[in-house]
């Protein structure tokens, strides 16, 4: 009885504190993105349009680790069971991805563009016995400084 309190007070407490930080980070996100819209950002190998001479070129990158939730372990444990769509680890790959891409763009502010954008993931865990897993993503590409 004891130990279906704790579960179920460890999951009502990963919901809430979960969703929580995860509308807050969503929050910060979307105003760094405003803050960085006019860079252009691009998987192409080729700049886009006509950006003049180029000064110099410079490898950039911006990477994210993001935790896996209680709840979410727990949901996605659940979903295991019956197969299909595990949803509730898709907001934590686009907020891994998109925090990824505002570091690399943070990381070169004056740039006038940024090619050849490629994304690398990874999972990351603590121990196979206690699993709290984690997603790492890799953003990476070529800052382009061109003459205004």
């Amino acid at each position: 009885m004891i130990e279906l309190g704790i579960f179920l007070t460890l999951f009502c407490l990963g919901f809430f504190v979960g969703s929580y930080a995860e509308k807050q980070h969503y929050k910060s996100i979307v105003e760094r993105e405003q803050k960085f819209m006019h860079l252009v950002t691009t998987s192409s190998k080729r700049p886009v349009g006509d950006i003049g001479a180029v000064r110099k070129t410079h490898l950039v990158r911006g990477n994210a680790v993001i935790s896996v939730d209680y709840f979410k372990r727990i949901i996605a444990g659940l979903r295991a069971i019956v197969g299909g769509n595990v949803s509730s680890y898709e907001t934590l790959l686009d907020r891994s991805r998109r925090e990824a891409i505002l570091r690399l763009k943070e990381s070169c502010p004056s740039a006038s563009q940024i090619i050849n954008l490629r994304i690398e993931t990874s999972s990351v865990f603590k121990g196979a016995k206690d699993q709290t897993g984690s997603v790492e993503i890799l953003a990476y590409g070529t800052a382009i400084y061109a003459e205004k």
